[in-house]
């Protein structure tokens, strides 16, 4: 299984922007798919996940409201939609993929830079 994750870039604060990630064989043994995001000096953190076959998705509480995950079932994408992005939101974003069977996500994708200007 592959991930390529794209649709970063330098916006200011207010924009909006929309993450996808593209899910290259296997997805059949997919549990679940996530988006992640690191900042400069910081960790990892989680921001969003969904249900693969179920289509349920939820986010973290920081970003509760602005940002919406979903996938394309038949295309194999993931996205993240953001919306009135704040410089904190600054972030190298990362998705990832967990299988049935496992607890963490183990595949994941080059990461994608998420810049907001104030």
């Amino acid at each position: 299984v592959q991930l390529q994750a794209s649709g970063g870039g330098l916006v200011q604060a207010g924009a909006s922007l929309t993450l996808s990630c593209v899910v290259s064989g296997g997805t059949r043994s997919t549990l679940e798919m996530g988006w992640f995001r690191q900042a400069v000096g910081k960790e990892r953190e989680f921001v969003a996940s969904i249900s693969w076959n179920r289509g349920t998705g939820s986010v973290t509480d920081p970003v509760k409201g602005r940002f919406a995950i979903s996938r394309d079932y038949a295309k194999n994408i993931v996205y993240l939609q953001m919306n009135s992005l704040r410089p904190d939101d600054t972030a190298v974003y990362y998705c990832a993929r967990r299988r049935f069977g496992r607890s963490a996500f183990e595949t994941w994708g080059q990461g994608t830079q998420v810049t907001v200007s104030s």
